[in-house]
């Protein structure tokens, strides 16, 4: 069992995060910045599962109760979230979900001056955060399904023991991921979101995702 924070958790990816994790056995806090709200809803969820460890905290509460923290909080309130938790995510691995998206033009790429959010997230964490980008491209309706999730997670980072902690997670999950580099590598899965928003819009589609297709080059041909 891990100690696990979701800031943001009282959203619909950080709610339908938390439900799985706390279902793969994990306890969960829900960092929010109305600790009421947060409250409410971890109580909700312990009374749809029974035995599950969910409770509800601030920001910096969830934070610092964390072995991981995930970041599931709108761009807009990125950079607020990431400065109430600077201290308490010091030496902690953080996985930052965020997409810099900027209404009304949420399916237009719009990445930062610093290149894409998570290298923003470095910046205001510092190095000592063990800092890993992913799950910007699954959203929340898959989460939530309790489904098998037809759909890769694109995993970028510079600390290796991280990443592999946070692909261990994914899969207890049932979720494929790759890592796919560097930090900054992020900007590619985050400016993917609002290509696969033009892709729901166009095709009516429901939440699609990507698959990395492509066989070992070992494999039997």
């Amino acid at each position: 069992m891990t100690k696990i924070a979701i800031l943001g958790g009282t959203g619909a990816l950080g709610a339908a995060l938390a439900g799985r994790l706390a279902k793969a056995g994990h306890a969960i806090c829900i960092g929010s910045r109305d600790p009421a709200k947060a409250d409410a809803v971890a109580r909700r969820m312990s009374e749809d599962a029974p035995g599950h460890r969910v409770a509800g905290a601030s920001l910096a509460g969830a934070a610092s109760q964390a072995e991981i923290i995930f970041v599931t909080v709108p761009y807009a309130a990125h950079r607020e979230t990431l400065t109430q938790i600077r201290d308490a995510a010091q030496g902690k691995i953080v996985v930052d979900a965020t997409v810099p998206l900027r209404p009304p033009r949420v399916g237009t790429v719009q990445l930062p001056e610093a290149g894409c959010a998570a290298l923003e997230a470095a910046g205001i964490l510092g190095p000592d955060v063990r800092l890993v980008s992913a799950l910007q491209n699954i959203g929340a309706e898959k989460l939530a399904s309790g489904e098998e999730i037809d759909a890769d997670v694109l995993v970028a980072g510079d600390d290796a023991g991280a990443v592999e902690a946070v692909q261990a997670l994914l899969s207890e999950l049932g979720m494929r991921s790759w890592h796919v580099g560097p930090l900054a590598n992020s900007a590619a899965a985050e400016a993917l979101t609002s290509v696969l928003i033009q892709l729901n819009r166009r095709y009516k589609l429901v939440q699609a995702g990507i698959r990395i297709t492509g066989k070992m080059k070992d494999a039997d041909r």
